[in-house]
């Protein structure tokens, strides 16, 4: 009998707990081990800053359906991961055991690698989308905001991998100042590190740039690419701004009554003092093509932990993004590949590394497609329609009803067949 240890219980964790339990469960110990006590869908977080969203719409406590299931939690912060001896240490002095080991974890969120950044109960000037937690601080200051209106700006630092919820919080940000009748009093603008709007750290997908920068002029957002930001001081963003050789052509100081800039993300604390072999220089996790790391061969990674390339070179530097569906097939293939090494075999398993995306864009969405998400691909599509706003909150409350009823069905793989067959019907129109 095996003891199977995931750390983390995100979109990537729970999943994976569940899918390895069913797969697994009745022959071998399964432990969830998580700093959080409670599931948050991650996706809606820019939905709570604005007040769309309360926490507990998003969110529930992991003890109860893990537990269901058969699935030992145990809430802790692990501290040091000894792989040499298949050990996990934990703050509270615990140490657990195992005989495989699934990261799952999440980022570590960089912001003290920009003077000034970060959620202002951290002691920072800006607000953040990335947590639950983050977001609620972030509509405090939006209720502010909206009582003596003043200049926003959002976007991504250098280094970040991560810019779909930039993109979605500036136009939900928009909608919401409409819709109170506010928004002349608004100036927004967009400071990403991208080389240009729609890279999303991909290359674009499809007509990204065109697309996304029409609906930019629309709704009278301004954009400053290739940036750099230097650092928040006295509510004021100091950014360099790059040509594409890589040469200061502007420096920017721009005055912020409210900003949400997305970080560069690293490993958690604990991977970030691991050694070389298990991780790169940023804590996040190597990996062969099935998901395990090559010298530690018991230990597998999934998720935003995960250490991959970025797509290509560009004159500020920007990272490479996973996505919920990317996430679901190396859970699928971590699954997979355990259930080979126990039974005797081989890993066989590679992850099928595509993703749909939905975006919401407040009153509207934009879908992009990607098979598979780095290029070249078989297949790129952008489109932009109401259609996506609702299925995404459809998404939304179909994916935190199988978390609670522990359903280790492929759910983004299931509901991206039923969007794929709706991408072919907007396509003919």
């Amino acid at each position: 009998m095996a003891t199977i240890v995931i750390v983390g219980a995100g979109i990537g964790g729970l999943p994976m707990a569940y899918d390895i339990n069913n797969h697994l469960g009745k022959n071998h110990t399964i432990k969830v081990v998580s700093a959080l006590d409670e599931f948050q869908f991650t996706p809606s977080n820019p939905w709570v800053g604005v007040g769309w969203r309360k926490p507990e719409d998003i969110s529930f406590k992991l003890a109860g359906p893990l537990n269901r299931k058969g699935i030992e939690f145990i809430h802790a912060t692990v501290t040091e991961i000894k792989p040499t001896e298949n050990k996990l240490v934990c703050a509270d002095g615990q140490v657990i055991d195992y005989d495989f080991v699934i990261l799952a974890t999440g980022p570590y969120l960089a912001f003290e690698e920009v003077p000034g950044f970060g959620p202002i109960s951290h002691g920072g000037q800006t607000v953040s989308v990335c947590s639950t937690g983050h977001s609620e601080e972030a509509f405090d200051e939006w209720k502010k905001l909206c009582e003596e209106p003043g200049p926003i700006i959002v976007g991504a630092v250098q280094g970040a991998s991560c810019f779909g919820p930039a993109y979605e919080y500036a136009m939900i940000m928009d909608t919401d100042l409409r819709r109170k009748k506010i928004r002349k009093d608004v100036k927004m603008t967009y400071v990403t590190s991208e080389p240009y709007i729609g890279h999303l750290g991909l290359g674009g997908v499809g007509d990204s740039k065109g697309m996304l920068e029409s609906i930019m002029r629309q709704r009278h957002i301004n954009w400053i690419c290739n940036a750099k930001v230097t650092k928040m001081e006295n509510g004021t963003m100091f950014v360099d701004e790059h040509d594409m050789n890589g040469a200061v052509i502007k420096s920017h100081e721009l005055p912020f009554k409210y900003s949400m800039m997305l970080p560069a993300f690293k490993g958690p604390k604990f991977l970030q003092q691991a050694e070389e072999a298990l991780v790169n220089p940023r804590g996040m996790v190597k990996i062969d093509k099935f998901n395990r790391n090559p010298t530690y061969k018991n230990v597998y990674a999934l998720g935003v932990v995960v250490a991959i390339p970025p797509v290509e070179a560009t004159p500020v530097p920007v990272g490479t993004p996973k996505t919920g569906l990317m996430i679901e097939g190396m859970v699928t293939a971590i699954c997979h590949n355990i259930e080979n090494v126990l039974g005797g075999k081989e890993p066989d398993e590679e992850a099928t590394w595509n993703t749909i995306c939905l975006a919401d864009l407040g009153d509207t969405g934009a879908a992009f497609v990607a098979l598979p998400q780095i290029p070249p691909r078989n297949l790129t599509w952008a489109k932009q329609g109401k259609w996506v706003h609702l299925a995404k909150i459809a998404f939304e409350k179909y994916f935190i009803r199988n978390m609670k009823n522990g359903n280790s069905e492929p759910i983004y793989q299931k509901y991206v067949m039923k969007m794929l067959g709706i991408v072919r019907l907007k396509s003919q129109q």
